[in-house]
């Protein structure tokens, strides 16, 4: 299979680039072909294109910031933290390879996020992901050195 990924961290510092090299190496190993663009501090690198994008059989967003997914229109969309592509790329991707097969267009989150044991399905607008603001305090840049240098 194709796919395609964005990754990108609220520094774009390191975990954008360790995410992307997860996923490549992880889908080569797969058997699957892929594509990643990195948003980061210098901006994006590798940047997807629109032939990329249209034939790729799914689409996997690993971010922790806002990423416009108006290119994705029409395709398979796995949405998950940056985290998950560095710890868990084979998941992600086997999730992916799952909604591709399944013919769904409709974004997938991987995060726990708004599941609460209640049937919510019938309701389509239950279904879209709340925006976040901010992040987690513990995952920032002051939190990481300071734990880097304790």
């Amino acid at each position: 299979m194709k796919f395609v990924a964005v990754t990108s961290c609220p520094t774009g510092i390191a975990h954008s680039q360790m995410g992307a090299e997860n996923l490549r190496t992880t889908a080569e190993e797969l058997g699957h072909e892929i594509s990643v663009e990195v948003q980061g501090a210098m901006g994006a690198q590798d940047e997807l294109t629109a032939d990329e994008i249209a034939e790729a059989d799914a689409v996997v967003i690993a971010a922790d910031t806002a990423i416009s997914r108006d290119r994705f229109e029409g395709k398979p969309v796995v949405k998950s933290t940056i985290k998950e592509a560095v710890n868990d790329a084979e998941g992600l991707l086997e999730r992916a390879e799952e909604l591709a097969r399944e013919g769904d267009t409709g974004a997938a989150s991987t995060t726990d996020a708004g599941e609460s044991g209640d049937s919510g399905a019938s309701d389509p607008s239950q279904n879209e992901e709340p925006q976040r603001v901010g992040g987690d305090p513990s995952k920032g840049l002051f939190a990481r050195l300071k734990r880097l240098l304790s």
